[in-house]
């Protein structure tokens, strides 16, 4: 009978992998004094009637440690690609000069940093709570199968299958934080 139950440990894994990528996306965001292409990522602009992402409208690049630039494709959202920049929320002043925004990258004072590595601390406990509600559902799926007919023997293999999924998704996470957090406190 137990060669019929057969839990979905790929499916788990997936669940898993997507709870770290989102924590990566969210530590791209994060702002650690040197210039990053993908801290613009977030950022919309109202372009011929819909929200389009910032890469969509023009080219970014990062030609120095401290700077980005946007070269706007179309002349006419200049004006709505640096009213984007400065609503978004990243604390960066965009300098126009014609079709292209230039976005200095100020340094971080250790008061922001110790700020930031707080937030990235969040964003890791987020994550690993998706991983732990995820290995939860594993989980039921056990007790169904044992309830099922599995064996305790094949339930004991497959519990310590998750858990150990669990376990180095957990230290992938507490790794991506702590390279994180030392890059926030890098001067």
């Amino acid at each position: 009978m137990s060669d019929e139950i057969e839990i979905d440990i790929d499916d788990i894994e997936r669940r898993m992998d997507g709870a770290m990528a989102a924590l990566r996306q969210e530590f791209a965001s994060l702002r650690t004094g040197r210039a990053s292409a993908s801290m613009l990522e977030p950022v919309q602009v109202d372009a011929y009637g819909a929200m389009t992402p910032i890469n969509q409208v023009g080219t970014v690049n990062v030609p120095e440690p401290r700077m980005v630039t946007v070269n706007v494709w179309d002349k006419g959202l200049v004006g709505k690609v640096e009213r984007a920049i400065r609503d978004s929320g990243l604390g960066i002043n965009p300098v126009v000069d014609g079709t292209i925004i230039r976005l200095p990258i100020p340094e971080l004072n250790e008061e922001r940093r110790r700020e930031l590595s707080k937030v990235a601390a969040q964003y890791a406990e987020h994550a690993r709570v998706a991983v732990r509600n995820v290995r939860r559902d594993g989980m039921d799926q056990l007790k169904k199968a044992k309830a099922a007919g599995m064996s305790e023997d094949d339930h004991k293999i497959w519990a310590d299958e998750v858990q150990e999924l669990t376990d180095r998704k957990i230290a992938a996470i507490d790794k991506a934080l702590d390279d994180k957090q030392a890059e926030i406190m890098q001067i």
